[in-house]
């Protein structure tokens, strides 16, 4: 078989293996690529979350925990109820939620695992400040693991890791050539800058839209928001990679985004009757 046929029949294959697994995601109807079991992410996810609580101190702040956990019941009731109102399967059926408040003061962070395991750590509440605030750093990390960006990631490196094996069979091994001269992953650098990061921005821009989308269904102001970011520019002092560096949209970016959606997700997704 010489190569051009060798590449249409790899192409094919890839192909006949990849559309299948297409999904999109809610309320965006981003196209997605799914070849990771969403069971089998949600169950790794969750033997992980028992090690981080064995291993991270957590916090005997219960007062805080507390609203952590009303903030994330009413999400979990506004995004079942808005989905069922919708006449769309609801993408947190299978979720077992579960928070947890880790106590570290110098890490400004919190997140969401596959299936609805949660994290806030104790550093972030600087500058969340108060409850509309934490509610949209909460629906933010809520909104990765809704729209399944998790099980994206893990399909998309799996793809990428094909093409890029079987372009360097096809090269006569050029890439690994390039790799070995240059002492380092040059291709999957490149690949990172040019492919893994913007697509990782793009996520998160996603997660920004409908964590805010959930924060008001849930019956919080969301214009607490652009407020977070402003208090996070001024704790990091300026001091972040140019964006296509980076993982995520610069906060400058972020603000500019949210502005341009507060009034529409404010009238088009009004709080829902959590009774």
């Amino acid at each position: 078989m010489n190569r051009r046929k060798f590449l249409g029949f790899v192409g094919y294959g890839c192909c006949s293996i990849m559309l299948p697994s297409c999904t999109t995601t809610p309320i965006t109807e981003r196209k997605q690529l799914k070849l990771i079991s969403e069971a089998k992410l949600n169950a790794q996810a969750a033997r992980i979350y028992e090690e981080v609580k064995k291993k991270e101190t957590l916090s005997d702040d219960k007062k805080t925990l507390d609203q952590i956990k009303e903030i994330g019941r009413r999400m979990e009731v506004s995004i079942s109820e808005y989905f069922l109102q919708s006449n769309i399967q609801d993408p947190t059926i299978n979720f077992d939620w579960e928070y947890i408040l880790i106590d570290k003061k110098k890490v400004k962070n919190a997140w969401c695992m596959p299936g609805g395991k949660i994290a806030v750590y104790t550093g972030i509440l600087d500058i969340t400040k108060n409850t509309n605030g934490l509610a949209a750093v909460m629906g933010h990390e809520i909104a990765h693991a809704v729209a399944k960006h998790s099980s994206e990631r893990a399909s998309r490196n799996v793809a990428i890791n094909v093409v890029t094996q079987v372009t360097d069979i096809l090269s006569g091994g050029k890439l690994s050539t390039v790799n070995r001269t240059t002492g380092m992953n040059t291709v999957g650098l490149l690949t990172q800058m040019g492919i893994t990061n913007p697509f990782n921005r793009k996520q998160e821009t996603e997660a920004d839209y409908l964590g805010l989308i959930f924060s008001s269904l849930s019956g919080y102001d969301i214009r607490e928001t652009t407020k977070i970011w402003e208090r996070m520019k001024k704790a990091n002092k300026g001091k972040t990679p140019a964006e296509f560096m980076s993982t995520h949209p610069s906060p400058d970016s972020r603000i500019e985004n949210i502005n341009g959606w507060l009034n529409e997700i404010i009238l088009k997704y009004p709080p829902i009757n959590q009774n």
